[in-house]
């Protein structure tokens, strides 16, 4: 699964990197977080096709992580799909839809997870893993529309847009750390994905190929991570060699 990661680069950056056309959110902005969680607020890139328009436009808009299907009679039930796996993404009720329409790039520097500590039944090691090349990690994704029904029609707060990340098998270097991983979209099919009108699950499937062997690295990292309640960049900072070697 993917229960945390870390999204630092500033909205002007991400603007320009995936070659957004309409800020979607031009009077807010997100504070770099080191400690992303389920339910927090966090950048989705995705295409929508404006009235009388032919084709889509690509925006960067504000959601909340932990979707929330139309039919879901209240928001909690995001909490409990903060991934989806895959493999069943056409089968699922609760992704379905969205993974024939809805379709988002979630941006990241890279994303934690936690291995068992040999010899220690209840202790994990958190690892921060990311690209060898520094870059952005686009993580696939899915996006919904939810429908307060307490709320009045004029309400901002009417209609809540929730993600979800579509996770996969990691590859052996990483599956050591954890046996899933979030699914990469590579730059060449940006646009394919989040194209709205592609709605051919079986062909949007094959824009699903997990990472090559070498393009993540892993490291470890401070225990702190562990606590939603803190966050700086001390967070994905590699522990000392010294303390590393000593997990082992």
């Amino acid at each position: 699964m993917c229960g945390r990661y870390a999204s630092a680069r500033k909205k002007h950056e991400l603007l320009e990197e995936f070659q957004v056309e309409q800020d979607g959110e031009p009077d807010k902005e997100l504070g770099a977080d080191y400690n992303v969680a389920p339910t927090k607020n966090v950048y989705a890139v995705l295409s929508r096709v404006p009235k009388e328009a032919e084709r889509g436009v690509r925006q960067l808009k504000i959601v909340k992580w932990g979707l929330v299907p139309p039919w879901a009679k209240d928001p909690s039930i995001g909490s409990r799909l903060i991934n989806a796996r895959a493999e069943t993404l056409a089968e699922k009720p609760s992704f379905r839809q969205a993974f024939a329409k809805r379709r988002c790039l979630l941006p990241a520097d890279g994303y934690f997870e936690w291995m068992p500590v040999e010899g220690e039944k209840k202790k994990k090691q958190p690892y921060f893993i990311h690209p060898a090349d520094g870059g952005v990690l686009a993580m696939a994704g899915l996006y919904e529309f939810w429908k307060d029904p307490s709320r009045d029609d004029d309400d901002p707060q009417k209609w809540l847009v929730s993600c979800t990340v579509i996770t996969t098998n990691a590859e052996d270097q990483l599956g050591r750390i954890h046996d899933r991983m979030p699914m990469m979209i590579d730059r060449d099919h940006w646009s394919e994905w989040l194209d709205p009108k592609l709605t051919d699950t079986e062909q949007a499937g094959r824009l699903l190929v997990p990472a090559e062997p070498g393009r993540l690295t892993a490291y470890a990292v401070s225990t702190d991570v562990n606590n939603v309640r803190n966050n700086g960049p001390d967070l994905i900072k590699p522990l000392p060699e010294e303390e590393e070697t000593a997990l082992f």
